[in-house]
């Protein structure tokens, strides 16, 4: 059965440890027309800050959705699965282009998955300010 809908600061330690293993993720984003799009992404998670981080080409649709949605940003929610454990994040996505907010990412993302980031001049970061968590496992 799947845990309720819990806020992102009350999270146990199975949760937060799924959350550090490597996993490939996707991100659903809204269209302009309201309908989903979900691609596979590479998310990192800041518990203590309460933020999602995805990093992305800026000419890429999931940033143009996020950009679409206006200053307040996007609901956007981001899921992993392995086997028949599963976590998701939902939040507010805005778009960062400042080089620190990218460099973090970046090292960020080196750090989960192991591997530095190809260079991308256009690199910008999808970051989430979450509202809610969800997860079996």
């Amino acid at each position: 059965m799947a845990t309720p809908a819990r806020h992102p600061g009350a999270l146990d330690p199975a949760y937060l440890g799924f959350w550090r293993e490597r996993h490939l993720c996707t991100l659903t984003t809204p269209r302009p027309d309201g309908t989903p799009h979900v691609v596979p992404v590479g998310v990192t998670y800041e518990p203590e800050a309460g933020l999602a981080r995805v990093i992305a080409s800026s000419t890429s649709r999931k940033v143009r959705n996020v950009l679409a949605a206006g200053p307040g940003g996007a609901r956007v929610a981001v899921c992993q699965v392995d086997g028949r454990r599963w976590a998701t994040l939902e939040g507010v996505a805005v778009v960062r282009t400042d080089p620190d907010a990218v460099a973090e990412a970046e090292r960020r993302y080196a750090e989960r998955y192991r591997r530095t980031p190809s260079p991308n001049p256009a690199r910008v970061v999808i970051e989430i300010r979450l509202t809610r968590t969800m997860g079996h496992g």
